[in-house]
């Protein structure tokens, strides 16, 4: 037998009989022998065996398919050890979809596809290994968060550590456009190298001058945004890692853009083909001015990128619109145009219900929470990245004459269920801490010299969790409810205070900081003065009571911390960032990211195989009432979770908005018809505007037929 020969196999029928009630019952127990019998009889027989866990790595490297670098650098004896106390851990998959999506996908598999090379404590020991370099100490620790689930690195990064034939660690890239045609030309070489790298590529188009805009005097020679989104459409369709996916981007625009309208009617359906994109995701950089004048039902004015850079000597990325707005009305050297502001609002609505676009960027309250200096003017693909980005200077011979800094997404993700429960709560993060420390120091993209330069400065990364809805309902709390907000905000706080301790403690080992370390909120001390109050401990009982037996830092403690990082700095300019969770949340059985589930339970349709069921980790009769899906429930709870968490994130949060074409009676007190309208989503985002999130993800709207508009088919970023 092999994997290509499978004959008879009963694991798919009984996952599917999850489906089929008995007597009104959902029959759960159908998943276990589930995944009993797809180990018994695809996991066992097609796994190729050997004597010791020296002789599998030995054959590994000889045949190529490991790295020998990352394996010299340990005794074989320790690399044994480590192996077996892997092994004592008794790791189990929970759900046949767990197991299935790991040996799917991320187990290695022979060339000729025929037999398995990896269990999920093989993956886990070279991960390890690859991560600590030859730390023993750091390997056995980063094993132990691995294997427990209570640390998930990024898909890219645990899909490829360790092995010979691989891709990037890294799971996404940011760059941004400067108005003239080298740079133009070098973001299109850009985005084909990143997307055959393999990760998903934001690019910021705000800084390109307008249709109709001079070229070198000539009036109204400018062809505007449209035709560079063809182009990076292109690019991404071409540069498709040899046909295994489609490249993925986003690109983004400030709503000031005079271009904005066109940007926008590029996703339309009804868009003619010359003009429409397909492939290319969209997402609008919000000003605060925008919210005001569309609140107040006025007018608003569309600057010439041209002119303003013309006027100010900057690009139009780092104009703040909001504190300059009324002198660019008033200048009569900025050509401008005027719309309304509510027509715009509405027209940013109804693309959202057609087609989950736009992504929403609250710059200004990036910027304003932002600690680093320098300015955030876009995001990533999946919206959680904000970091200062430095604009490049090329000339005509694509030479840098000013090497400006872009980004590079190093992500990994906690398990709140099982970081509840881990023995030392604090080193767990500052395992983690580590391990990612590691990927943003051996990430070298040369093929794109503002990523690395920018990478090389910065070692940022973006740790965030997953599990948060399995967590809640495991422990009879609503999704939404005080209790709920009150737990996310004292989580995600305790991650900031264990990353920034860990981060200091590097910076002080290494004796490096991150570049301008010392014009940052950190340096000066500010940034720590809303911790040196009570405000974010726990205060509600049920609260306590979860946090019972976690440290959690007091006034003096953060105190202690800020004292230490203004003496001796902080190695990572970014440390935490919430992105979307794909497959890899399936194998850590728990909820996706921090949004609630859609389904208790979930039916996907895998290629080739058909549907296969997954219900809710820790789904029973006890916790049904608390899985509720986040299709009939206020968005605006949704909203207050993120808020809460956004309070101590220093990049931003993956939020997706979920909602049905049909809106349910009761939910929102101002409905009083059921279908969903631009009215709705309008309110949303003006609501979540106000709690101060930063970015806004999705829209997905669950339509009458069963179909989802705007459901996320990237995996170039998710975790």
């Amino acid at each position: 037998m092999s994997l290509k020969r499978l004959e008879d196999v009963t694991y798919f029928r009984l996952n599917n009989e999850i489906n089929r009630p008995v007597d009104g019952q959902i029959m759960l127990h159908k998943d276990k022998e589930a995944l009993a019998a797809f180990f018994k009889e695809n996991v066992e027989p097609n796994t190729k065996t050997f004597s010791s866990i020296t002789e599998k790595i030995n054959y590994l490297i000889e045949e190529n398919y490991l790295e020998k670098e990352f394996i010299a650098l340990y005794d074989p004896a320790f690399i044994e050890e480590l192996a077996s106390f892997i092994h004592a851990q008794d790791f189990q998959f929970k759900s046949f979809m767990a197991a299935y999506k790991f040996y799917n996908q991320y187990a290695l598999k022979t060339n000729d596809g025929d037999y398995y090379l990896e269990s999920m404590e093989d993956r886990v020991l070279f991960n390890a290994l690859y991560f600590a370099n030859g730390n023993e100490a750091i390997a056995k620790d980063i094993a132990d968060e691995i294997i427990h689930q209570r640390y998930q690195p990024a898909t890219p990064s645990f899909l490829n550590a360790g092995r010979a034939r691989r891709g990037e660690l890294v799971s996404c890239f940011l760059i941004q456009v400067t108005d003239d045609m080298n740079s133009i030309g070098r973001s299109v070489n850009s985005a084909l190298q990143l997307s055959r790298i393999g990760g998903g590529v934001g690019i910021s188009l705000s800084n390109l001058r307008e249709a109709g805009a001079p070229i070198k005097g000539y009036e109204g020679a400018a062809s505007g945004v449209v035709p560079v989104m063809k182009l990076f459409e292109d690019s991404f369709s071409y540069s498709n890692q040899l046909g295994q996916r489609q490249g993925a981007g986003v690109v983004y625009l400030n709503v000031f853009h005079p271009d904005i309208i066109a940007f926008l009617s590029t996703k339309k359906e009804n868009a003619d083909e010359k003009v429409r994109v397909k492939t290319l995701s969209l997402g609008v950089v919000i000003p605060d001015k925008f919210y005001e004048l569309a609140r107040q039902n006025e007018d608003m004015y569309l600057f010439s990128p041209y002119s303003i850079e013309r006027e100010y000597g900057l690009p139009f990325a780092y104009i703040d619109i909001t504190e300059k707005y009324d002198e660019l009305v008033a200048n009569p050297k900025i050509n401008k145009t005027k719309i309304k502001a509510r027509d715009l609002e509405t027209e940013i609505s109804k693309l959202q219900q057609e087609s989950g676009y736009p992504y929403v960027i609250n710059i200004d309250t990036a910027n304003r929470t932002n600690p680093i200096d320098g300015k955030i003017v876009m995001s990533n693909l999946c919206s959680e990245i904000l970091q200062v980005q430095d604009p490049s200077l090329i000339n005509d011979a694509q030479e840098y004459l000013h090497l400006g800094t872009d980004v590079s997404c190093n992500l990994g993700s906690t398990n709140i269920v099982n970081m509840m429960t881990s023995p030392d709560f604090g080193k767990s993060i500052r395992t983690m801490t580590r391990a990612l420390t590691f990927v943003t120091d051996s990430s070298h993209i040369s093929a794109v010299p503002s990523i690395e330069h920018g990478n090389s400065l910065a070692h940022t990364f973006g740790l965030g969790a997953m599990g948060l809805h399995s967590y809640l309902a495991q422990q009879f709390i609503d999704y939404g409810s005080a209790e709920a907000v009150e737990f996310t905000s004292v989580y995600f706080m305790l991650m900031n205070y264990w990353t920034l301790v860990e981060s200091n403690h590097i910076a002080r080992e290494r004796g490096i900081t991150f570049h301008n370390f010392e014009k940052s909120d950190y340096a000066n001390g500010s940034y720590f003065y809303k911790y040196l109050t009570d405000q974010y401990l726990p205060k509600l009982d049920r609260v306590k009571e979860l946090f019972k037996d976690i440290f959690i830092p007091s006034e003096q403690d953060w105190a202690d911390l800020r004292d230490k990082v203004q003496k001796d700095g902080l190695y990572h300019q970014n440390r935490l960032a919430v992105a979307p969770n794909g497959s890899i949340s399936y194998i850590n059985d728990v909820s996706a990211s921090i949004h609630p589930i859609t389904q208790r339970i979930e039916e996907r349709q895998e290629k080739k195989i058909g549907k296969i069921y997954y219900p809710a980790a820790g789904l029973s009769t006890k916790t049904i009432p608390f899985y509720k899906s986040a299709y009939d429930m206020d968005m605006r709870k949704v909203i207050d979770v993120y808020a809460a968490a956004t309070e101590h994130v220093d990049q931003g949060l993956s939020l997706t908005l979920f909602l049905r074409s049909d809106i349910p009676q009761g939910i929102y007190e101002w409905k009083t018809e059921s279908k969903q309208t631009t009215r709705d989503l309008s309110i949303l985002r003006n609501y979540a505007f106000n709690k101060g999130i930063k970015s806004i993800y999705y829209i997905r709207t669950f339509t009458d037929d069963g179909d989802e508009v705007g459901a996320n088919q990237c995996e170039s970023c998710v975790i």
